[in-house]
Parts: structure tokens; C-alpha cells; sequence
């Protein structure tokens, strides 16, 4: 990974919110709609995306 990459990864957002040692939410937009087969049965659930700290994306802004 690349400096600039490095400085903008989600770890460093101010979208993301740290779940585990290398895990988070985006919280950059509302939570998506997945569906997902339980036993036959279409289920449904509302989530954010989860990223690795060291992703990055477009939509970067610095946490304070």
C-alpha cells in the first residue's frame, strides 16, 4: 500500500466505526438491506458494510 492510500484508509475516517483489531463499520451512508437464506426462509437485515482498517474508498474525510 502506498502513503497517500495509507492516510486515506478507513481507520483514519471519520465514517468509520472500529468493531474488532482490523474490522470496522462505514458508516458513510445508512445501513444497506441484505437478504440471506435461514433454513429455506428468505431473512432480512439491516447492516453497515464491514471494511478492514487498511481499505479506503472515495468518499474519505479525516477524523478529527
Amino acid at each position: 500500500m502506498n502513503t497517500k492510500t495509507a492516510t486515506r484508509a478507513c481507520q483514519a475516517c471519520a465514517f468509520w466505526n472500529k468493531l474488532e483489531d482490523d474490522a470496522g463499520e462505514c458508516r458513510r451512508h445508512a445501513p444497506q438491506t441484505v437478504a440471506f437464506e435461514v433454513d429455506e426462509e428468505v431473512k432480512f437485515e439491516s447492516m453497515f458494510p464491514v471494511t478492514a482498517g487498511d481499505d479506503w474508498c472515495g468518499d474519505f474525510q479525516k477524523a478529527d
